[in-house]
């Protein structure tokens, strides 16, 4: 039985926007958990998601931005395959400006982001990908990640380019079949 595991970006929810457009399009065959905003309780947490769903399903993960960070992380550890939708490449280096109180999307709650986490973040960093685990969904007027990082360093993975859009990724649902057929595939496109 195939499962899909969304992993949400920073300051974002099992709850937001994008997450509720992939739980009314793939049902109960997908989980979207509100993560913590700490870096290392975040991959427990997914960690602990996996191992219980790992023996008994095909697992793909769905990451986006920051999310798409920690989905490379577990796709390598597990040896599973991962959509990563405008992901972040250098989240302790992009994340560095946003240090103080920030916000939580779905309700405002606030948190507090420091350079502890940032620097936390370094311990989940893949250098080396496994390119056929990966389809890469980009779009070009991301306003807070320059594309071509994630681009480059996917570079011989599935890549998706497409002009405009945002970070947070327009019409997603639009690659919805897409993301299907990469993850009931064994070797893709």
């Amino acid at each position: 039985m195939d499962k899909y595991i969304y992993i949400h970006g920073f300051g974002g929810s099992g709850l937001g926007v994008k997450a509720s457009l992939f739980r009314e399009h793939f049902g109960d065959t997908i989980i979207c958990p509100s993560l913590s905003y700490v870096p290392a309780l975040a991959i427990d947490t997914l960690k602990q998601i996996i191992e219980q769903m790992i023996d008994h399903s095909t697992v793909t993960l769905i990451g986006s931005s920051l999310g798409g960070y920690y989905a490379t992380y577990l796709a390598e550890h597990y040896g599973l395959k991962a959509v990563l939708i405008n992901p972040s490449i250098q989240p302790y280096e992009t994340l560095k400006k946003v240090y103080g109180i920030a916000f939580n999307y779905h309700d405002e709650s606030k948190f507090e982001w420091n350079e502890h986490h940032t620097h936390a973040l370094r311990d989940y960093e893949i250098k080396d990908i496994t390119p056929q685990q990966y389809l890469v969904l980009l779009q070009t007027q991301d306003e807070l990640l320059d594309y071509r990082q994630a681009q480059h360093k996917f570079q011989d993975a599935t890549v998706v380019v497409d002009e405009g859009g945002n970070h947070s990724y327009e019409n997603i649902e639009s690659k919805f079949s897409l993301i299907e057929s990469f993850a009931h595939r064994s070797s893709f496109l």
